[in-house]
């Protein structure tokens, strides 16, 4: 009869982060990890925070914000430590269809476009308001097209799924 007891002993000790996340997200997180860990020792530092934002094209990040990031973490940085931060940090963000369901609200007729200068007014009236900083910060990530509408459909990709980079 002992086989049972064994079985409940395991199930107690497993908060295991692998569990929260699917497979793919995994595999999404094991990439942006590689990215961050520019010496590839298997832990991320400073020194690889640092080198990340430059190469994200922010040069001068002072050193007590690096300082604060690496703080956040129990102990060192490695995979699982990562994964766990982040599965803390991502307990009820909004799944791609609830992200494009905020933006429908704004497009009526549902056709995957909203009137840039429209969704500017928007954030910087509404609620949560946008700076014209955060503004410019999301349109140079997303620029409107030719016509000056914003492609939220595939901003709701980017934000949910990261951007397709080669």
């Amino acid at each position: 009869m002992g086989s049972p007891k064994k079985a409940k002993k395991k199930i107690e000790g497993g908060s295991n982060v692998f569990s929260m996340f699917e497979q793919t997200q995994i595999q999404e997180f094991k990439e942006a990890f590689t990215i961050m860990d520019q010496n590839r020792d298997g832990f991320i530092d400073k020194a690889d925070l640092r080198d990340t934002f430059a190469a994200l094209g922010r040069l001068n990040v002072k050193n007590e914000e690096l300082e604060d990031m690496v703080k956040e973490a129990p102990g060192p940085i490695n995979f699982t430590v990562f994964l766990t931060m982040f599965g803390e940090k991502l307990k009820g963000t909004d799944p791609e269809e609830t992200i494009l369901n905020a933006f429908k609200i704004f497009d009526p007729e549902g056709k995957g476009r909203i009137k840039a200068d429209y969704i500017k007014e928007m954030l910087m009236t509404q609620a949560d308001r946008f700076s014209q900083e955060e503004i410019n910060q999301m349109f140079a990530a997303f620029p409107p097209d030719v016509s000056g509408n914003l492609d939220y459909k595939n901003l709701c990709y980017v934000i949910t799924h990261g951007e397709e980079k080669d």
